[in-house]
């Protein structure tokens, strides 16, 4: 149907990519810890969101910019990059309060900005953009008679399930996080090594090259 074919290899692979940590896994994950549930899943949403303008840029054919023009592709690389390095220093750079039991000092942000948050860093990936494109057409027929609606379709199919994940991370994280009850010792520990990682992540996409 639509030109598309081998849609549970496709189901099932999606499922596996989306569970592969990145990016948008950790900034769900250290919302969930730090601000519960409704954080995390802002942050799932405003992922959600960025990824549908991956789709619906790449089945335009706008992504394909990116993977032919090297000025446009390092141009929105190191904006990601420097996006990510921002959300680093925050998480590094935070502290607790004076007293042992007080928690970290990291300003609690409203659910519309977590869910910018997660739009800026999912858009500002370049990758994205080309692992729709490299990945949705191979479950395309080549004589299917609408392409990009085929393109669409299977761009929702993989976001909608990537967002039942996402949702079930920020799920799991806040409830680990609040049986476990850590203190403001170890909450700092974990939040400083996610910065770590934002920052070898932030790196490594400025280092990327495209393909």
């Amino acid at each position: 149907m639509f030109g598309i074919h081998d849609l549970t290899l496709f189901v099932v692979s999606g499922l596996l990519l989306n569970i592969m940590p990145g990016p948008d896994s950790l900034l769900i994950m250290t919302r969930s810890a730090t601000q519960g549930w409704r954080a995390g899943s802002s942050a799932a949403l405003g992922i959600g969101t960025g990824t549908f303008v991956h789709i619906f840029a790449a089945a335009l054919g706008l992504s394909a910019i990116l993977a032919t023009s090297a000025a446009a592709f390092t141009v929105v690389k190191l904006a990601g990059a420097a996006y990510i390095l921002y959300l680093a220093v925050g998480m590094l750079l935070s502290k607790r309060g004076d007293g042992v039991d007080k928690p970290l000092a990291i300003a609690p942000l409203p659910l519309r900005r977590i869910y910018a948050q997660g739009i800026l860093t999912n858009v500002l990936n370049p990758k994205v953009a080309l692992f729709f494109l490299a990945f949705v057409p191979q479950f395309i027929d080549a004589n299917a008679p609408h392409k990009a609606l085929a393109f669409l379709i299977l761009g929702a199919i993989f976001n909608i399930n990537g967002m039942l994940w996402c949702h079930a991370l920020a799920l799991f994280t806040a409830t680990t996080s609040a049986r476990l009850k850590l203190n403001p010792a170890v909450t700092q520990w974990l939040n400083r090594a996610t910065g770590g990682l934002f920052v070898w992540l932030g790196v490594k996409l400025a280092l990327a090259k495209q393909h």
